[in-house]
């Protein structure tokens, strides 16, 4: 069975109360919660989140080199951490990142993904959908 973890970035704990009109009133936990449910006969599904770059490192280190896939929603890091962009860079295990804006349609500094250069694929604006999109990906890819 395929292992992958969600690791998801700053402020992304705030889901559900943080601007609700962009990113909608359902909490990560809740969503992934259904997220588990969905797929637990296909992958098993893991999921980390921080506000601190390094714990995000720390973590893309840890299983940067065993698991299956990784899905990345960096937050705002998306944009400015070149420390993370290299961590990606560093590992075997192939990322996605996924955003829950359009990050084009944002304010000019999220136009750019540092991260996403070195990301397998990127998915952004279809909420919080593009995690089931990219957990169907890791299914899916042989």
């Amino acid at each position: 069975m395929k292992k992958l973890i969600i690791i998801n970035g700053p402020n992304l704990n705030l889901l559900g109360k943080r601007e609700v009109h962009i990113y909608g009133k359902t909490t990560f936990e809740d969503y992934f919660a259904k997220l588990s449910e969905r797929f637990m006969e296909q992958v098993e599904l893991e999921y980390f989140q921080s506000n601190h770059e390094g714990a995000l490192i720390d973590k893309i280190h840890e299983v940067g080199f065993s698991y299956s896939g990784i899905i990345l929603n960096g937050g705002a890091f998306t944009h400015t951490s070149l420390a993370l962009t290299d961590a990606i860079a560093g590992i075997e295990t192939p990322v996605i990142e996924v955003h829950i804006s359009n990050i084009h349609a944002r304010e000019e500094i999220r136009h750019r993904s540092m991260t996403g250069a070195q990301a397998l694929g990127c998915i952004v604006g279809l909420g919080l959908s593009g995690y089931d999109l990219a957990i169907e990906y890791f299914i899916s890819a042989s």
